[in-house]
């Protein structure tokens, strides 16, 4: 099986650099314009399933990307985007700042980030996206199948995190994923491998969420 797992397209919250977590926020017109490139990008590929996070961001970002397509299209909340509790909806921005200084241990120091009351930790997001995966790579009517994932960036970063056997330290990896950016895994009798990581198929300027966040 072939796995093209893409982060949902641009949203307001995006763009100001609030957490959006579990919110669920719609795309912006930009995010769909993302999306539409996206889907011209992956026009040759022939999906034959594709399983999304419940979140309208995402949905809306597959629903773009296989317009025109007849592809089942499942919701599995495994791959929702990370819980941040009370700090949902707060803003990063330095001059605008809604959230305590410990709050960049998110992107700094993962291990020891302590979230917001009723949040995850990222040891839980990279045990449900982790099951996730374990339970597909054995779904055996998938073996020969092409599967698009849309998610969102800490869920699938908790993923890749899971692929590669990686520390918690280092869940960022590349850092976080653009919007609408595309990885791609083959999974051989069980065993994933990364083909390509963070690609995109526009050459729209969208400022890296991390970095922005701490302007």
């Amino acid at each position: 099986m072939k796995l093209y797992i893409v982060r949902h397209g641009e949203t307001d919250w995006n763009k100001s650099r609030r957490i959006q977590g579990q919110v669920d926020i719609p795309l912006n017109e930009f995010g769909k314009t993302l999306a539409k490139k996206t889907a011209y990008g992956l026009k040759d590929i022939s999906f034959d399933v594709c399983i999304t996070s419940p979140l309208s961001r995402a949905k809306e970002t597959a629903r773009l990307i296989l317009e025109g397509r007849d592809v089942l299209m499942l919701e599995d909340s495994r791959i929702m985007e990370m819980a941040f509790g009370s700090y949902e909806g707060k803003c990063l921005e330095k001059d605008r700042q809604e959230v305590p200084e410990e709050f960049y241990r998110f992107f700094d120091d993962p291990e020891h980030f302590i979230p917001g009351e009723g949040g995850e930790t990222f040891a839980d997001v990279k045990k449900r996206t982790g099951e996730f995966l374990q339970d597909l790579y054995q779904r055996r009517e998938y073996e020969q199948s092409n599967i698009l994932i849309t998610t969102h960036g800490a869920a699938l970063a908790g993923m890749l995190n899971y692929i590669k056997n990686a520390p918690l330290c280092a869940y960022w990896g590349q850092g976080v994923h653009k919007n609408c950016a595309v990885t791609e895994v083959q999974v051989t009798n069980g065993i994933p491998e990364i083909l390509s990581e963070n690609v995109v198929y526009y050459d729209d300027e969208v400022e890296d969420w991390d970095a922005g966040s701490r302007q």
